[in-house]
C-alpha cells in the first residue's frame, strides 16, 4: 500500500502545535504550580526569607547582608559591592592586588579606632574579607564576639548579656556536618535592638 508523501505544511503545522503546548505546559502551567506549592510548603522562603520588626515592617531578608555602619550594632563582612543585591559577585583580587591591599588596610585602620580595646591580632579573617557574592549575612561566633566590648560599651548592654545573645543567634552547621557555625548579623542585630529598648 503506497503511503502519501508528508506535505511541508503538515510538518509545520506539527511544529507550531508541538510548540503551542510547550509554551502552554513549560511557560504557564509548570511556573504557576510550583509558585503555588512554594507558597503553601514554604511560604516564607518563596517569599524572600523577609524579616519584620515588631510593627510589620519588613527591615530585609535572612539570605542577603545589609551594611551596618552604626557602632552601636553588630557589623558583617566588607562587601565590595555595598550590598547591592541586583549585583551579587566580587572583585577576584588576589592578596597582592593594590586595591585589595588598600581596602584592607583601611579596615584595618578603622577597626583600631572604633574597637581600641581588641588588639588587631584578635580580628577574625572574616570580617577582612569579601565573601563570594558579597551579599554574606552570616559571620563567624569568633567576629561576633570581638565586637562585644565596642557595643557594649556604646550601648550599656553588660557583655556576658551580648554573649549570650551571639550564642542564642549562633547556628550550627548544615544536617550536623556541612559549613561553619555562623551567625546572622541582621537576626542578631533586631535582638540587640530589642534587647537595648528595654
Amino acid at each position: 500500500m503506497e503511503q502519501k508523501p508528508v506535505s511541508k505544511g503538515s510538518y509545520l503545522l506539527s511544529v507550531v502545535r508541538l510548540s503551542a503546548v510547550l509554551i502552554i505546559l513549560c511557560g504557564i502551567i509548570y511556573p504557576l504550580a510550583s509558585t503555588a506549592l512554594a507558597q503553601v510548603l514554604m511560604p516564607s522562603q518563596a517569599n524572600g526569607s523577609l524579616l519584620k520588626n515588631k510593627e510589620g515592617k519588613v527591615i530585609g531578608s535572612e539570605l542577603i547582608g545589609q551594611n551596618f555602619s552604626n557602632p552601636a550594632l553588630f557589623h558583617g563582612r566588607v562587601s565590595s559591592i555595598e550590598y547591592k543585591a541586583e549585583a551579587s559577585g566580587s572583585n577576584n583580587y588576589g592578596p597582592s592586588n593594590p586595591d585589595m591591599l588598600k581596602r584592607t588596610s583601611d579596615f584595618i585602620a578603622q577597626w583600631k579606632i572604633d574597637n581600641p580595646e581588641v588588639p588587631i591580632h584578635e580580628l577574625p579573617i572574616d570580617l577582612v574579607t569579601n565573601s563570594g557574592s558579597g551579599l554574606d549575612p552570616h559571620i563567624s561566633p569568633a567576629a561576633a564576639l570581638v565586637q562585644i566590648p565596642r557595643i557594649s560599651g556604646l550601648t550599656g548592654v553588660p557583655s556576658e548579656t551580648l554573649k549570650e545573645l551571639v550564642k542564642e543567634h549562633t547556628e550550627g552547621r548544615d544536617l550536623g556536618l556541612f559549613g561553619e557555625k555562623r551567625v546572622n548579623i541582621l537576626k542578631l542585630n533586631m535582638a540587640l535592638m530589642e534587647r537595648s529598648s528595654k
